[in-house]
């Protein structure tokens, strides 16, 4: 099997130089050993975790400035783990999941080039509930509903690991599930604020997907 061919990229984010290592395009795969076919991710989603995706650029110029001190953070799904990196440089208290077995290696790597502070990593699936991570201020992600079961299965992960007032921000380019996970969240006691990002000139292309902030109403005093 051939070697992984892979890039490496630097990103301006908000007066932030990412320095990446990512894959060199999504025809890469390497499985000697099994692991994601036995995850059932097939050869043709292998490369997903490691591109750099306009959504998941959205998200990260979406963090720039957000309010983060004093919370915990977690990006859900966080492939090359752009938006991670950027909240490391800021400082922010923020862990990282991906259901990809060679994600949480890629993220190791990319802290290592940036200089930053190792970010707490933990490889599982939206359907496992014991993976100890615990409860979180604000839960981030990108791109992530692609098959309609994960609407169902994404909200309800959120939800296990949501402190009760607990923002949500999911970055989605319209794949048909959005409308099905916000009936999920708001099942749960989510309410939806949709926005357009604006001022997205660093993509290559217009982008016609939204952000989506759900949040629970705080407890009355």
């Amino acid at each position: 099997m051939p070697s992984l061919r892979l890039r490496y990229q630097t990103l301006e984010i908000g007066g932030h130089d990412i320095h990446l290592r990512t894959l060199r395009d999504n025809q890469q795969f390497s499985d000697k050993e099994g692991v994601a076919e036995g995850l059932g991710i097939s050869s043709a989603t292998w490369p997903i975790f490691g591109i750099v995706w306009a959504s998941g650029q959205v998200l990260a110029h979406h963090m720039i400035d957000y309010e983060i001190k004093g919370k915990r953070i977690l990006e859900v799904g966080c492939g090359i783990g752009l938006s991670s990196l950027l909240l490391n440089q800021r400082n922010a208290d923020i862990s990282a999941t991906d259901y990809h077995p060679e994600a949480g290696g890629f993220l190791t790597e990319n802290v290592r080039i940036n200089g930053g502070r190792t970010i707490p990593f933990t490889r599982t699936g939206w359907g496992d509930d014991a993976d100890g991570m615990g409860l979180f201020d604000i839960i981030i992600g990108s791109d992530l509903l692609y098959e309609a079961e994960h609407a169902s299965l994404l909200s309800e992960f959120i939800d296990r690991h949501a402190h009760h007032y607990c923002e949500v921000i999911i970055v989605d380019p319209g794949r048909g599930n959005q409308n099905r996970f916000s009936k999920a969240m708001d099942s749960l006691g989510y309410a939806l604020n949709k926005t357009r990002p604006e001022h997205t000139d660093y993509l290559d292309a217009p982008y016609k997907g939204n952000i989506l902030h759900y949040q629970r109403p705080q407890a009355s005093t």
